[in-house]
Protein backbone atom coordinates (compact mmCIF):
# COMPACT_ATOMS: atom_id res chain seq x y z
CA UNK A 1 0.00 0.00 0.00
CA UNK A 2 1.30 3.41 -1.24
CA UNK A 3 1.93 6.48 1.30
CA UNK A 4 -1.09 8.08 -0.50
CA UNK A 5 -3.39 5.53 -0.42
CA UNK A 6 -2.63 4.93 3.42
CA UNK A 7 -3.36 8.66 3.83
CA UNK A 8 -6.69 8.33 2.11
CA UNK A 9 -7.90 5.25 4.07
CA UNK A 10 -6.62 6.39 7.30
CA UNK A 11 -9.29 6.66 10.27
CA UNK A 12 -10.46 10.10 10.57
CA UNK A 13 -11.06 11.55 14.12
CA UNK A 14 -14.68 13.12 14.22
CA UNK A 15 -14.96 13.67 18.15
CA UNK A 16 -15.18 16.50 19.72
CA UNK A 17 -12.18 19.09 18.62
CA UNK A 18 -11.34 19.95 22.71
CA UNK A 19 -10.08 16.51 22.43
CA UNK A 20 -6.44 17.44 20.89
CA UNK A 21 -4.57 20.26 23.06
CA UNK A 22 -3.87 22.62 20.57
CA UNK A 23 -7.97 22.80 19.25
CA UNK A 24 -8.15 23.57 23.12
CA UNK A 25 -5.42 26.34 23.15
CA UNK A 26 -7.06 28.27 20.14
CA UNK A 27 -10.70 27.79 21.28
CA UNK A 28 -9.85 29.33 24.80
CA UNK A 29 -6.98 31.93 23.57
CA UNK A 30 -8.15 33.85 20.26
CA UNK A 31 -5.19 35.84 20.28
CA UNK A 32 -2.75 32.97 19.72
CA UNK A 33 -2.80 33.75 16.08
CA UNK A 34 -2.16 36.96 16.87
CA UNK A 35 0.99 36.99 18.48
CA UNK A 36 2.73 39.65 16.11
CA UNK A 37 0.23 42.28 16.90
CA UNK A 38 1.80 43.73 19.76
CA UNK A 39 -0.25 47.07 21.16
CA UNK A 40 1.64 50.10 22.21
CA UNK A 41 1.86 50.52 26.09
CA UNK A 42 0.58 53.78 27.15
CA UNK A 43 2.45 55.82 30.04
CA UNK A 44 -0.45 54.57 32.32
CA UNK A 45 0.14 50.92 31.40
CA UNK A 46 3.84 51.03 32.09
CA UNK A 47 3.13 52.29 35.86
CA UNK A 48 0.50 49.25 36.41
CA UNK A 49 3.17 47.06 34.64
CA UNK A 50 5.78 47.95 36.87
CA UNK A 51 3.77 47.40 39.68
CA UNK A 52 2.93 44.40 39.28
CA UNK A 53 6.60 43.68 38.92
CA UNK A 54 7.02 44.77 41.65
CA UNK A 55 4.66 43.22 43.57
CA UNK A 56 5.38 39.40 42.49
CA UNK A 57 8.72 40.22 43.49
CA UNK A 58 7.97 41.15 46.79
CA UNK A 59 6.12 38.22 47.38
CA UNK A 60 8.62 35.94 45.80
CA UNK A 61 11.18 37.39 48.41
CA UNK A 62 8.80 36.42 51.04
CA UNK A 63 8.16 33.18 49.94
CA UNK A 64 11.73 32.92 49.20
CA UNK A 65 12.42 33.70 53.36
CA UNK A 66 9.59 31.11 54.13
CA UNK A 67 11.80 28.87 52.21
CA UNK A 68 15.43 29.33 54.06
CA UNK A 69 13.29 28.71 57.40
CA UNK A 70 12.25 25.30 56.55
CA UNK A 71 14.64 23.16 57.07
CA UNK A 72 12.66 20.18 56.31
CA UNK A 73 12.66 20.99 52.10
CA UNK A 74 15.52 19.52 50.09
CA UNK A 75 18.48 21.90 49.06
CA UNK A 76 17.43 21.16 45.15
CA UNK A 77 13.44 21.76 45.43
CA UNK A 78 14.58 24.71 47.13
CA UNK A 79 16.81 26.22 44.32
CA UNK A 80 14.27 24.96 41.55
CA UNK A 81 11.57 26.93 43.64
CA UNK A 82 13.55 30.41 43.41
CA UNK A 83 14.49 29.80 39.44
CA UNK A 84 10.89 29.60 38.77
CA UNK A 85 9.90 32.42 40.92
CA UNK A 86 12.66 34.79 38.74
CA UNK A 87 11.24 33.45 35.71
CA UNK A 88 7.71 33.44 36.48
CA UNK A 89 8.42 37.61 38.11
CA UNK A 90 10.29 38.40 34.37
CA UNK A 91 6.88 36.82 32.60
CA UNK A 92 4.66 39.43 34.37
CA UNK A 93 5.88 41.53 31.62
CA UNK A 94 3.94 39.00 28.84
CA UNK A 95 0.69 39.48 31.37
CA UNK A 96 -0.89 42.06 27.97
CA UNK A 97 0.44 40.02 25.47
CA UNK A 98 -0.89 36.93 26.27
CA UNK A 99 -3.23 36.68 29.21
CA UNK A 100 -4.35 33.11 29.09
CA UNK A 101 -1.12 31.66 28.24
CA UNK A 102 0.36 33.26 31.24
CA UNK A 103 -2.14 32.37 33.44
CA UNK A 104 -2.21 28.43 32.03
CA UNK A 105 1.87 28.24 32.44
CA UNK A 106 1.26 29.44 35.86
CA UNK A 107 -1.12 26.65 36.90
CA UNK A 108 2.08 23.99 36.96
CA UNK A 109 4.54 26.26 37.49
CA UNK A 110 3.06 27.59 40.94
CA UNK A 111 2.13 24.58 42.01
CA UNK A 112 5.76 23.64 42.05
CA UNK A 113 7.04 26.60 42.94
CA UNK A 114 5.89 28.74 46.15
CA UNK A 115 7.91 32.15 45.36
CA UNK A 116 5.83 32.23 42.65
CA UNK A 117 2.08 32.58 44.35
CA UNK A 118 2.19 36.37 43.68
CA UNK A 119 2.69 35.81 39.13
CA UNK A 120 -0.02 33.16 39.61
CA UNK A 121 -2.38 35.71 41.07
CA UNK A 122 -1.74 38.74 39.04
CA UNK A 123 -2.09 36.29 35.75
CA UNK A 124 -5.23 35.23 37.01
CA UNK A 125 -6.24 38.97 37.75
CA UNK A 126 -5.22 40.12 34.23
CA UNK A 127 -6.99 36.71 32.85
CA UNK A 128 -10.14 37.79 34.59
CA UNK A 129 -9.84 41.53 32.92
CA UNK A 130 -9.04 40.83 29.49
CA UNK A 131 -10.84 37.64 28.67
CA UNK A 132 -14.32 36.65 29.23
CA UNK A 133 -15.33 34.07 31.80
CA UNK A 134 -15.45 30.96 29.70
CA UNK A 135 -11.51 31.72 29.32
CA UNK A 136 -11.21 32.16 33.56
CA UNK A 137 -13.08 29.02 34.10
CA UNK A 138 -10.33 26.75 32.64
CA UNK A 139 -7.99 28.40 34.88
CA UNK A 140 -9.08 29.29 37.72
CA UNK A 141 -10.99 25.76 38.03
CA UNK A 142 -7.32 24.15 37.38
CA UNK A 143 -5.80 26.26 40.38
CA UNK A 144 -9.08 25.87 42.73
CA UNK A 145 -8.42 21.88 42.44
CA UNK A 146 -4.96 22.12 42.49
CA UNK A 147 -5.17 23.97 45.94
CA UNK A 148 -5.72 20.69 48.26
CA UNK A 149 -2.89 19.05 46.51
CA UNK A 150 -0.88 21.88 47.05
CA UNK A 151 -1.21 21.90 51.12
CA UNK A 152 -0.57 18.22 51.06
CA UNK A 153 2.50 18.29 49.52
CA UNK A 154 3.98 21.19 51.04
CA UNK A 155 1.81 22.25 53.93
CA UNK A 156 1.96 25.67 55.82
CA UNK A 157 3.84 25.55 59.19
CA UNK A 158 1.60 28.08 60.78
CA UNK A 159 -2.06 27.54 60.10
CA UNK A 160 -4.23 24.13 59.84
CA UNK A 161 -4.54 22.17 56.43
CA UNK A 162 -8.07 23.13 56.27
CA UNK A 163 -8.01 26.77 57.21
CA UNK A 164 -4.89 26.93 54.45
CA UNK A 165 -6.94 25.42 51.70
CA UNK A 166 -9.85 27.84 52.70
CA UNK A 167 -8.01 31.00 52.58
CA UNK A 168 -5.91 30.28 49.37
CA UNK A 169 -9.71 29.07 47.62
CA UNK A 170 -11.42 32.41 48.74
CA UNK A 171 -8.48 34.69 47.80
CA UNK A 172 -8.51 32.71 44.27
CA UNK A 173 -12.37 33.50 43.95
CA UNK A 174 -11.75 37.20 45.23
CA UNK A 175 -9.10 37.55 42.70
CA UNK A 176 -11.65 36.23 39.74
CA UNK A 177 -14.25 38.31 40.99
CA UNK A 178 -11.92 41.67 41.45
CA UNK A 179 -11.19 41.09 37.84
CA UNK A 180 -14.87 40.29 36.22
CA UNK A 181 -15.38 43.64 38.22
CA UNK A 182 -12.81 45.31 36.46
CA UNK A 183 -13.71 44.54 33.32
CA UNK A 184 -17.40 44.48 33.55
CA UNK A 185 -16.52 48.43 34.45
CA UNK A 186 -14.47 49.26 31.46
CA UNK A 187 -17.05 47.29 28.87
CA UNK A 188 -19.64 49.91 30.31
CA UNK A 189 -17.28 53.26 30.32
CA UNK A 190 -16.87 51.53 26.11
CA UNK A 191 -20.72 51.80 25.95
CA UNK A 192 -20.90 55.14 27.39
CA UNK A 193 -18.43 56.69 25.56
CA UNK A 194 -19.97 54.61 22.29
CA UNK A 195 -23.39 56.34 22.98
CA UNK A 196 -21.92 59.61 23.75
CA UNK A 197 -20.40 59.71 20.41
CA UNK A 198 -23.50 58.11 18.45
CA UNK A 199 -25.36 60.76 20.20
CA UNK A 200 -22.95 63.32 18.41
CA UNK A 201 -23.12 62.25 15.44
CA UNK A 202 -27.17 62.27 15.50
CA UNK A 203 -27.53 65.57 16.90
CA UNK A 204 -24.81 66.61 13.80
CA UNK A 205 -26.96 64.88 11.70
CA UNK A 206 -30.23 66.39 12.71
CA UNK A 207 -28.19 70.09 12.50
CA UNK A 208 -26.98 69.48 8.94
CA UNK A 209 -30.85 67.83 7.84
CA UNK A 210 -32.45 70.87 9.50
CA UNK A 211 -29.52 73.38 7.78
CA UNK A 212 -30.64 71.40 3.84
CA UNK A 213 -34.39 71.96 4.65
CA UNK A 214 -34.14 75.30 5.48
CA UNK A 215 -31.86 75.92 2.20
CA UNK A 216 -34.47 73.95 0.21
CA UNK A 217 -37.11 76.17 1.90
CA UNK A 218 -35.22 79.66 1.08
CA UNK A 219 -34.65 78.74 -3.03
CA UNK A 220 -38.25 77.81 -2.89
CA UNK A 221 -38.98 81.32 -1.57
CA UNK A 222 -36.57 83.24 -4.34
CA UNK A 223 -37.90 80.91 -6.94
CA UNK A 224 -41.11 82.47 -6.20
CA UNK A 225 -40.11 86.04 -5.98
CA UNK A 226 -38.02 85.55 -9.37
CA UNK A 227 -40.31 84.16 -11.46
CA UNK A 228 -42.37 87.17 -10.45
CA UNK A 229 -39.28 89.57 -11.39
CA UNK A 230 -39.29 88.01 -14.83
CA UNK A 231 -42.92 88.11 -15.30
CA UNK A 232 -43.22 91.47 -14.67
CA UNK A 233 -40.06 91.90 -17.04
CA UNK A 234 -41.21 89.47 -19.87
CA UNK A 235 -44.99 91.86 -19.61
CA UNK A 236 -43.61 95.13 -19.90
CA UNK A 237 -41.21 94.00 -23.04
CA UNK A 238 -43.84 92.73 -24.69
CA UNK A 239 -45.89 95.96 -24.29
CA UNK A 240 -42.76 97.74 -25.73
CA UNK A 241 -42.89 94.54 -28.69
CA UNK A 242 -46.43 95.56 -29.55
CA UNK A 243 -46.64 99.07 -29.52
CA UNK A 244 -43.53 100.18 -31.16
CA UNK A 245 -45.14 103.58 -31.77
CA UNK A 246 -45.80 104.31 -28.16
CA UNK A 247 -45.00 107.82 -26.82
CA UNK A 248 -41.31 107.87 -25.81
CA UNK A 249 -42.38 109.38 -21.99
CA UNK A 250 -44.02 105.42 -21.91
CA UNK A 251 -41.33 103.83 -23.92
CA UNK A 252 -38.50 105.60 -21.01
CA UNK A 253 -40.75 104.68 -18.51
CA UNK A 254 -41.49 100.63 -19.81
CA UNK A 255 -37.65 100.34 -19.99
CA UNK A 256 -36.22 101.77 -16.72
CA UNK A 257 -39.41 98.95 -14.96
CA UNK A 258 -37.54 96.39 -17.08
CA UNK A 259 -34.03 97.79 -16.32
CA UNK A 260 -34.58 98.00 -12.36
CA UNK A 261 -36.70 94.60 -12.93
CA UNK A 262 -33.61 92.76 -14.17
CA UNK A 263 -30.87 94.22 -11.20
CA UNK A 264 -33.94 93.06 -8.62
CA UNK A 265 -33.85 89.24 -10.60
CA UNK A 266 -30.15 89.53 -10.73
CA UNK A 267 -29.76 90.41 -7.04
CA UNK A 268 -31.94 87.15 -6.05
CA UNK A 269 -30.47 84.58 -8.52
CA UNK A 270 -27.00 85.73 -6.98
CA UNK A 271 -29.12 84.80 -3.20
CA UNK A 272 -30.20 81.57 -5.34
CA UNK A 273 -27.44 80.19 -6.44
CA UNK A 274 -25.43 77.15 -4.40
CA UNK A 275 -28.87 76.56 -2.48
CA UNK A 276 -30.25 73.18 -4.16
CA UNK A 277 -33.76 73.25 -4.80
CA UNK A 278 -36.30 70.01 -3.78
CA UNK A 279 -39.63 69.55 -5.60
CA UNK A 280 -43.20 71.19 -5.62
CA UNK A 281 -43.76 72.72 -2.71
CA UNK A 282 -47.21 73.86 -0.84
CA UNK A 283 -46.13 76.97 -0.61
CA UNK A 284 -45.62 77.38 -4.48
CA UNK A 285 -47.10 80.96 -5.92
CA UNK A 286 -47.86 82.52 -2.20
CA UNK A 287 -46.66 85.95 -2.09
CA UNK A 288 -43.69 86.57 0.21
CA UNK A 289 -43.63 88.86 3.04
CA UNK A 290 -42.11 92.31 3.38
CA UNK A 291 -40.55 94.36 5.96
CA UNK A 292 -43.68 96.40 5.89
CA UNK A 293 -45.93 93.25 7.18
CA UNK A 294 -43.73 93.55 10.44
CA UNK A 295 -46.90 95.48 11.25
CA UNK A 296 -49.32 93.04 10.55
CA UNK A 297 -47.66 89.81 12.00
CA UNK A 298 -47.38 92.16 15.54
CA UNK A 299 -50.80 92.86 15.17
CA UNK A 300 -51.73 88.97 14.62
CA UNK A 301 -49.74 88.20 17.91
CA UNK A 302 -51.32 90.54 19.75
CA UNK A 303 -55.22 89.27 18.97
CA UNK A 304 -53.45 86.18 19.53
CA UNK A 305 -52.55 87.00 23.29
CA UNK A 306 -48.91 88.14 23.50
CA UNK A 307 -47.58 91.16 24.58
CA UNK A 308 -45.45 92.81 22.08
CA UNK A 309 -43.71 96.21 21.64
CA UNK A 310 -42.15 97.18 18.29
CA UNK A 311 -40.16 99.77 17.92
CA UNK A 312 -39.33 100.77 14.06
CA UNK A 313 -36.83 102.93 13.26
CA UNK A 314 -35.67 102.21 9.88
CA UNK A 315 -34.77 105.31 7.19
CA UNK A 316 -36.97 104.69 3.99
CA UNK A 317 -38.36 101.31 4.88
CA UNK A 318 -39.94 101.37 1.06
CA UNK A 319 -36.21 101.24 -0.40
CA UNK A 320 -35.63 98.03 1.78
CA UNK A 321 -34.51 95.31 -0.76
CA UNK A 322 -37.10 92.32 -0.85
CA UNK A 323 -34.86 89.70 -0.24
CA UNK A 324 -33.07 91.77 3.67
CA UNK A 325 -37.04 92.74 4.12
CA UNK A 326 -38.21 89.08 3.70
CA UNK A 327 -35.34 87.45 5.98
CA UNK A 328 -36.06 90.39 8.83
CA UNK A 329 -39.99 89.37 9.09
CA UNK A 330 -39.44 85.62 8.90
CA UNK A 331 -36.43 86.11 12.10
CA UNK A 332 -39.28 88.00 13.33
CA UNK A 333 -41.95 85.87 12.88
CA UNK A 334 -39.97 82.49 14.15
CA UNK A 335 -38.87 84.60 17.52
CA UNK A 336 -42.12 85.51 17.97
CA UNK A 337 -43.23 81.54 18.05
CA UNK A 338 -40.21 80.95 20.04
CA UNK A 339 -41.39 83.15 22.83
CA UNK A 340 -45.00 82.30 22.66
CA UNK A 341 -43.99 79.00 23.65
CA UNK A 342 -41.30 79.14 26.08
CA UNK A 343 -42.28 81.99 27.54
CA UNK A 344 -45.85 82.61 27.92
CA UNK A 345 -47.50 85.94 29.18
CA UNK A 346 -43.78 87.36 29.25
CA UNK A 347 -43.77 90.88 27.02
CA UNK A 348 -41.68 90.68 23.75
CA UNK A 349 -39.91 93.32 22.90
CA UNK A 350 -39.30 93.65 18.75
CA UNK A 351 -36.60 96.31 17.52
CA UNK A 352 -35.22 96.70 13.90
CA UNK A 353 -33.58 99.79 12.73
CA UNK A 354 -31.15 100.17 9.88
CA UNK A 355 -31.09 102.69 6.79
CA UNK A 356 -29.73 102.72 3.50
CA UNK A 357 -25.47 101.77 3.11
CA UNK A 358 -25.75 100.23 6.66
CA UNK A 359 -26.71 97.20 8.29
CA UNK A 360 -30.22 96.44 9.38
CA UNK A 361 -30.21 95.30 12.64
CA UNK A 362 -33.53 92.65 14.11
CA UNK A 363 -33.37 92.39 18.10
CA UNK A 364 -36.10 90.24 19.51
CA UNK A 365 -35.63 89.89 23.11
CA UNK A 366 -38.05 88.68 26.00
CA UNK A 367 -37.95 88.42 29.83
CA UNK A 368 -37.79 85.27 31.63
CA UNK A 369 -41.18 83.74 32.01
CA UNK A 370 -43.05 83.91 35.42
CA UNK A 371 -43.58 80.91 37.16
CA UNK A 372 -42.64 77.17 36.06
CA UNK A 373 -43.26 76.33 32.38
CA UNK A 374 -43.82 73.01 31.08
CA UNK A 375 -41.61 72.20 28.60
CA UNK A 376 -41.90 72.18 25.08
CA UNK A 377 -40.52 69.77 22.74
CA UNK A 378 -37.70 71.45 20.36
CA UNK A 379 -34.65 70.30 18.33
CA UNK A 380 -33.68 74.32 17.83
CA UNK A 381 -34.33 73.51 14.13
CA UNK A 382 -36.13 77.13 13.76
CA UNK A 383 -33.18 78.55 14.92
CA UNK A 384 -30.69 76.72 12.58
CA UNK A 385 -33.15 77.90 9.47
CA UNK A 386 -33.22 81.41 10.86
CA UNK A 387 -29.19 81.18 10.74
CA UNK A 388 -28.61 79.78 7.31
CA UNK A 389 -31.11 82.16 6.04
CA UNK A 390 -28.96 84.93 7.50
CA UNK A 391 -25.61 83.78 6.21
CA UNK A 392 -27.08 83.29 2.68
CA UNK A 393 -28.48 87.17 2.89
CA UNK A 394 -24.88 88.32 3.64
CA UNK A 395 -25.31 89.13 7.16
CA UNK A 396 -25.06 87.05 11.01
CA UNK A 397 -27.30 85.99 13.28
CA UNK A 398 -26.92 85.48 17.27
CA UNK A 399 -28.89 83.73 20.25
CA UNK A 400 -28.93 82.71 23.22
CA UNK A 401 -30.13 83.77 27.32
CA UNK A 402 -29.51 86.71 28.96
CA UNK A 403 -28.22 87.55 32.32
CA UNK A 404 -31.41 88.41 33.20
CA UNK A 405 -32.72 84.53 32.74
CA UNK A 406 -34.66 85.99 29.62
CA UNK A 407 -33.69 84.74 25.31
CA UNK A 408 -32.77 87.14 22.65
CA UNK A 409 -32.35 86.76 19.20
CA UNK A 410 -30.21 89.51 17.38
CA UNK A 411 -29.20 89.56 13.69
CA UNK A 412 -27.96 92.12 11.56
CA UNK A 413 -28.53 92.06 7.56
CA UNK A 414 -26.69 94.35 5.02
CA UNK A 415 -28.79 96.37 3.02
CA UNK A 416 -26.63 98.15 0.36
Amino acid sequence: MTDDKAARTAPVYTGPRWFFPSALIHELDPDASRSGRRPRRTARDWVVDFSCFLLAVLIGLVGAEALRDNTELPHAVAVLDQVLGALSCAAVWLRRRRPFGLAAAMVPVGFLSETSGGVAIIALFTLAVHRPLRYVAWVAGAQLALVPLYFWWRPDPDLPYAAAVVLLLVLTVATVGWGMFVRSKRQLMLSLRDRARRAETEARLRAEQAQRLAREAIAREMHDVLAHRLTLLSVHAGALEFRPDAPRDEIARAAGVIRESAHEALQDLREIIGVLRAGDSEDAGRPQPTLAALDTLVAESRQAGMKVTLDQRVTDAASVPASVGRTAYRIVQEALTNARKHAPGAEVTVSVAGGPGEDLTVRVRNPPPEGDVPPVPGAGQGLIGLRERATLAGGSLEHGRTPEGGFEVSARLPWR
